[in-house]
């Protein structure tokens, strides 16, 4: 009798453990199982998909390219599927010959189904710059991103970028120009997957960050409370130094997997990691990577043309300065 009450007591704790070990999510498998970060780190850095081979693919292609002069126009439309990710009124109001309007959740389908490299447009290049890199993560290597999205393609379309510079750093008390903070050591970002093989987790990785969309910051919002914020500035010492930057901001770079300069970056779910460059359109590249290996990454929209367009420190990327818009035709 005892053995019949214990065989029942059995069979109605088994389906409370299944449905246990079935709902963990956590990093690992099981507990003999690699982490679910290192076997995605281990396929991206094998196959070529290391932070700075999204910025720069193996053909040397960055992951922008400017709009052409106007003899280049049609060997430049020839080149590319061209897919806007703009509004649709925006779309039908102008748009470049030949693009096709695609919702941002949709540019892995699209890219599937083009023939040719993937140009992504947007309003600044921005979001086209996220998008992009999420593609060349996915596979896409050859996807590149319009620079300045079409702020730099025609005066017409030119007022996202006309309309967001600014120089709310300037003399702001949260402006410094001290050196970098000693970089710390943190340890690796904790990512869910039941999955143990890389190339799947990293795909499952990519999708959910396309579903989730652009991730962005304000400078603004940066510049009131930097503490709010683990920041990093991708410039070069000089600039860093040179231009002035937030106030803690750290300076890694380069970023990458291989040489684990990454564990520079507080991956603590309480650590909101904002990236920010000259354009937003790095920042935006950078965003990507972090959050498909699970960061919780922002980008500052606008990057310095946002918060200190007038720095005398600018000798490129300055909207306005050495960088506007040209004259290429639109159609709508």
């Amino acid at each position: 009798m005892k053995r019949i009450s214990l065989y029942l007591i059995g069979l109605l704790l088994l389906p409370s453990l299944l449905f246990t070990s079935c709902d963990r999510g956590d990093d690992i498998v099981d507990s003999e199982s690699t982490p679910a970060f290192t076997l995605l780190k281990n396929h991206m850095t094998a196959n070529g998909l290391d932070i700075d081979n999204i910025d720069t693919n193996a053909d040397g292609e960055k992951f922008v390219v400017g709009a052409p002069a106007a003899a280049d126009l049609d060997a430049f439309l020839a080149k590319y599927t061209i897919i806007d990710i703009r509004s649709n009124t925006d779309f039908m109001a102008n748009h470049i010959q030949g693009a096709k309007n695609v919702a941002f959740a949709d540019i892995l389908t699209e890219a599937a189904a083009s023939t040719k490299p993937v140009l992504v447009v947007c309003y600044t290049g921005q979001t086209a710059c996220y998008a992009t890199a999420l593609m060349r993560l996915y596979g896409y290597s050859h996807t590149r991103a319009l620079k300045w999205g079409m702020s730099g393609w025609n005066p017409a379309t030119a007022g996202p970028w006309n309309n967001n510079i600014g120089n709310a750093a300037d003399g702001h008390s949260n402006w410094s120009f001290s050196n970098a903070p000693t970089t710390e050591v943190f340890s690796d970002p904790v990512i869910s997957s039941f999955s143990t093989d890389g190339a799947q987790i990293l795909k499952d990785r990519v999708e959910q960050v396309v579903a989730d969309g652009f991730k962005t910051v304000s400078g603004a919002d940066v510049l009131a409370t930097p503490s709010n914020y683990f920041i990093n500035n991708y410039f070069s010492e000089a600039d860093y130094l040179g231009f002035g930057h937030i106030d803690g901001a750290y300076r890694i770079l380069p970023l990458t997997l291989a040489d684990n300069t990454y564990l520079g970056l507080d991956p603590s779910s309480n650590a909101k990691v904002v990236s920010y460059c000259y354009t937003g359109q790095t920042s935006a590249v950078l965003t990507a990577c972090l959050r498909v290996l699970g960061y919780d990454a922002y980008s500052l929209t606008f990057g310095m043309n946002g918060m200190f367009n007038s720095n005398q420190a600018f000798t490129s990327n300055q909207w306005g300065g050495d960088s506007n818009p040209k004259n290429l035709p639109l159609v709508n």
